[in-house]
């Protein structure tokens, strides 16, 4: 007979053998948890490809951790719950850490940080009130890539991966390429709360690679564009980009990073006494340190911290799934010691899984202005992270494939920040009987035309680029939107319209339009969805046909970024425009001249010049002419330009922290303008360091250097604005 799936075996041995057969069903339990949290912690750590949330993998181990304690007799010290991380990738060189990178032991509520200040109370041998008197550190935990990085005589030598907690990757080239993180320290003050400050001949720093959730969806939206695969969380794209190959393309990401513990190795120096005067010292060296740490008195104000975060942390341009909380005083950290997977003094408090189950009702098809195609669940409404979800990432072919995602299952919903919602997995134990797979499309949703996928892109795409009316519509909405044309009015519903009712076949079209023609506009009834009446009165008609006017002549960069020419964003776009001022001869271009601008790759020579080629191109170009769109740099442009002295001929600047008037585009034209250039980093070549507040490690740099800091308005009035 079975009893909590156990299988009772009885023979004359009687209970020894149902105690036997209790044993076995335990061990091999055992052993299957251990494989698969090992198999998971490899998905995680070294391929950046996780196949479960980290909610269901701290679950996991958890259970796995119970059983082992529950059962000493089945003890490992192979068991992934004695180890800490994976085993360090083969790609890179191994570096073996001065001390080792622990992970940390979970608190998943309140009760549990009640019960880890119960452990601390009875490892220090502290009574209640004692208890009471503890200072802790509480730090937002940075979900990203733990770093150990190494400092001789304030040099930056060695940067490593956590890796299996004892050896980990070599990843220093790419860490250097890190913008906030210093390559050399300076103390910025004589003095801080430990003691006179000096650089140690050797430092050992902990911190945290991340990625900003605005890179991460810049770079998502970049993939994507691309065909290429995205990244499912900034914590992935940390990870993926961090360990490049090529240090060149790691630059590219825009990683970030917050360090948070200091090792000191110095005849003259030690550790500071406690951790949060650590976190000053870090911060004087000139290292980035996050923002809302705190000390707290007691355990009380360690939750009432915990609360307090959780209600600011989606504001944040970075992701926090917790708090990381420490005993201040670094001779208690000694006291308690460690267990071979993490340090009794510290305790991370994770918030919730922002995760739900629901139904996943249908799975449609979004198709961009670049033809890519990508699936998109449809879902019974769900509140997730504040707000109500109905629609949830697929990513494309390959994800559903792996998922085996079906409709009608019960899916895990995931959202972190304000990120784009994404189905994480499915609930197979919820699957209904009647279940077929779901079959990937061949033709495009909108205009039926066969799918392509070309080499190792992961996006299928419509290539019927101009007969295709989604992408049509999404091509005229990027020509109107704020980086672009900036043509108030026309967003998507107005565009859709416009399609949909033949008024507007291509951009050309939308500087045809007059009052006329949008009063035939017939808008959707918000109920039923079907072209009803006429929009009530024409007020909004005079608005857009204005914004229309006004935008023919706004400046050439934004012209040459509304055309959407593949791999040209913004910042592309301002770059051809300066170096060719015209349509005429940025048409004219051949690969070869657009290769010889600074920061313009073969890829991005390639598809200007195939855009240019199209004879559908060149009659776009000569319609817009023909209808007075501007699409040169102004003469008044160039009359000022001119007009402005070249006073920074040959001189280089780097700005650095925030200005309170100008923005970094805005400097930088200023600079560009007087003959100067732009420079993201500080070396002996640099004449000018722009320091704006939070100015960090660049500032650093050029007072060690002797270069030259102007404050905001200096920097103005050295522009003469």
């Amino acid at each position: 007979m079975r009893f909590a799936g156990v299988s009772y075996l009885f023979s004359f041995d009687g209970v020894f053998s149902v105690k036997k057969q209790l044993n076995l069903d335990v061990r091999e339990t055992i052993e299957n948890l251990r494989n698969e949290v090992e198999h998971h912690r490899f998905q995680y750590y070294v391929l950046d490809q996780p196949e479960i949330s980290d909610a269901e993998f701290d679950d996991l181990f958890h259970k796995l951790e119970q059983l082992e304690k529950d059962h000493p007799e089945h003890f490992s010290a192979d068991s992934p719950t004695q180890k800490v991380g994976a085993a360090p990738s083969t790609e890179f060189r191994q570096v073996k850490h001065r001390i080792p990178l622990l992970s940390l032991a979970n608190a998943m509520s309140e009760e549990d940080l009640d019960k880890w200040e119960e452990r601390l109370g009875r490892g220090l041998e502290l009574d209640e009130e004692q208890l009471k008197q503890l200072r802790y550190v509480c730090e937002l935990k940075i979900d990203g890539l733990s770093i150990a990085l190494t400092y001789k005589d304030g040099k930056f030598v060695e940067g490593a991966t956590r890796g299996n907690g004892e050896i980990g990757e070599d990843v220093t080239l790419n860490l250097k390429t890190i913008s906030v993180l210093p390559k050399e320290l300076k103390a910025q003050s004589d003095t801080y709360s430990g003691g006179a400050l000096r650089v140690p001949e050797l430092l050992e720093v902990r911190g945290e690679v991340y990625m900003p959730v605005s890179s991460f969806t810049e770079l998502n939206e970049a993939l994507s564009d691309e065909g290429d695969a995205t990244f499912a969380n900034p914590r992935n794209a940390a990870s993926g980009s961090l360990r490049q190959k090529h240090p060149r393309n790691t630059a590219k990401r825009k990683l970030a990073i917050f360090v948070y513990s200091a090792f000191i190795t110095d005849k003259e120096m030690s550790d500071p006494p406690n951790h949060f005067s650590e976190l000053e010292l870090l911060k004087l060296l000139g290292f980035p340190t996050e923002s809302h740490s705190r000390v707290a008195l007691g355990i009380e104000e360690v939750k009432a911290f915990c609360r307090e975060i959780d209600s600011k942390r989606h504001s944040l341009d970075y992701q926090t799934d917790g708090v990381v909380v420490k005993l201040d005083q670094r001779s208690l950290w000694n006291a308690l010691g460690a267990t071979s997977h993490s340090p009794r003094w510290a305790i991370a408090f994770k918030y919730p899984p922002e995760e739900a189950e629901t139904l996943l009702e249908d799975i449609q098809f979004d198709v961009g202005r670049t033809g890519a195609v990508t699936p998109v669940a449809h879902l019974a409404p769900v509140k997730l992270a504040g707000t109500t979800v109905k629609r949830a990432s697929l990513h494309n072919a390959d994800q559903i494939r792996r998922l085996d995602v079906r409709v009608g299952d019960t899916v895990l919903v995931r959202k972190a920040g304000e990120i784009i919602p994404e189905v994480l997995s499915v609930k197979l134990e919820k699957r209904k009987p009647n279940s077929v797979p779901f079959e990937y499309p061949t033709t495009c949703p909108v205009c039926n035309h066969a799918l392509e996928r070309t080499g190792d892109e992961v996006a299928f795409r419509c290539p019927n680029t101009y007969g295709c009316p989604t992408q049509t519509k999404r091509r005229i909405e990027h020509f109107a939107s704020r980086d672009a044309m900036d043509i108030e009015g026309v967003g998507e519903v107005l565009v859709d319209l416009l399609v949909d009712q033949d008024l507007v076949k291509d951009v050309a079209d939308l500087y045809r339009l007059d009052a006329e023609k949008l009063k035939q506009l017939r808008w959707k009834d918000k109920k039923s969805g079907e072209a009803g009446k006429e929009k009530q009165g024409t007020k909004w008609i005079e608005n857009v046909l204005s914004a229309l006017e006004e935008s023919k002549t706004r400046p050439f960069p934004n012209f040459i970024h509304a055309l959407g020419i593949r791999h040209i964003g913004a910042s592309g776009a301002e770059v051809l425009a300066d170096h060719f001022m015209s349509i005429e001869k940025l048409e004219s271009a051949t690969q070869e001249d657009i290769l010889a601008i600074d920061g313009m790759g073969p890829a991005i020579a390639h598809s200007v010049v195939e855009f240019f080629q199209s004879d559908l191109t060149k009659k776009l170009l000569s319609d817009l002419r023909g209808l007075g769109v501007q699409m040169q740099v102004s003469e008044s442009e160039i009359s000022a330009r001119a007009a402005i002295e070249k006073t920074l001929t040959g001189k280089v600047f780097v700005l650095t922290g925030t200005m309170d008037t100008l923005d970094r585009a805005q400097a930088e034209k200023l600079i560009k303008e007087r003959g100067g250039k732009a420079s993201g980093s500080v070396s002996k070549k640099t004449d000018f360091v722009v320091a704006g507040a939070s100015a960090g490690s660049k500032l650093a740099k050029a007072q060690e250097l002797g270069i030259t800091v102007l404050d905001e308005a200096q920097f103005k009035e050295m522009m003469g604005v």
